[in-house]
């Protein structure tokens, strides 16, 4: 049964989208079967792996109409890499969904069965903790936490997880953190090395040992609709995304370095 990664910070621009579009097809690199559900009414992780909404069937229709998630998948230019595509309707669904049955399991309703379909499925929230991210970690496994290495980097914080710890209670008791990961590090900066210590410090062994850096090229990927390892296998966002997703796939006990010994690490 496939293991759903929700990617989730109310903050914005801490590379929430970014990590859901390259930790997916990197996972999908590592021939795992992967599904990426953009459930953002901005559509960018849609438009991130060159889809563009179309009259087809999104995720609105699925959370808010009732179809069927399945009839709503779309394969990608990557193998082993699908996504629900997300739509600007998406963007009044909070308020539609409110007096709909079990409107917190929309999403854990509909996508149930893939779950079957899937090795992993990642999800790219909206940044907010409204109903859309409730969603989302109601029926997420585990949520994946972008923290941006700058001043305001915890900001926020402690309400993103006073909601898991919430959803934990109420919602989705198996909810767990698959771990924080630090994002625009440059070692060059001071305040970039005094954030990683100060966020080794609050979340411990939570942490991920993977940086993110600042990469130009990393930045360009997303418009031309690829993902970066199509866009720059050589960049050192490619080997950041390659490194975090080997950690992932060793938390889950699969044996990676055959898929992905072709790729130079980061160390």
């Amino acid at each position: 049964m496939g293991k759903i990664i929700v990617i989730a910070n109310q903050k914005g621009g801490v590379g929430k989208t970014t990590t859901a579009i390259n930790l997916a097809a990197c996972i999908a690199v590592a021939e795992r079967k992967t599904l990426l559900i953009d459930i953002d009414p901005q559509a960018n992780a849609t438009s991130g792996v060159g889809l563009t909404p179309a009259d087809g069937k999104t995720i609105y229709q699925v959370l808010v109409g009732g179809a069927k998630a399945d009839a709503a998948v779309i394969e990608t230019q990557v193998p082993f890499l699908s996504v629900l595509p997300s739509h600007i309707n998406l963007v009044g669904a909070e308020i539609e969904m409110v007096d709909l049955e079990r409107r917190e399991h929309r999403l854990a309703d509909a996508i149930r069965d893939l779950k079957e379909d899937y090795e992993f499925i990642v999800v790219d929230c909206p940044p907010s903790l409204g109903l859309l991210t409730l969603n989302a970690l109601t029926a997420a496994d585990s949520v994946l936490i972008p923290v941006q290495c700058e001043y305001f980097a915890l900001e926020g914080l402690g309400q993103l997880f006073n909601t898991i710890n919430m959803v934990k209670k109420n919602l989705n008791k198996n909810l767990d953190i698959e771990g924080v990961l630090l994002t625009m590090f440059d070692s060059r900066l001071r305040l970039s090395n005094q954030i990683y210590e100060e966020v080794k410090r609050y979340f411990g062994d939570k942490v991920f040992k993977t940086l993110v850096t600042r990469n130009i090229r990393l930045s360009e990927a997303p418009s031309f609709g690829k993902p970066i390892i199509l866009y720059d296998a050589l960049s050192s966002g490619t080997r950041n995304y390659m490194e975090l997703a080997k950690e992932i796939l060793a938390k889950r006990g699969k044996h990676v370095e055959s898929s992905l010994s072709g790729v130079p690490s980061s160390s």
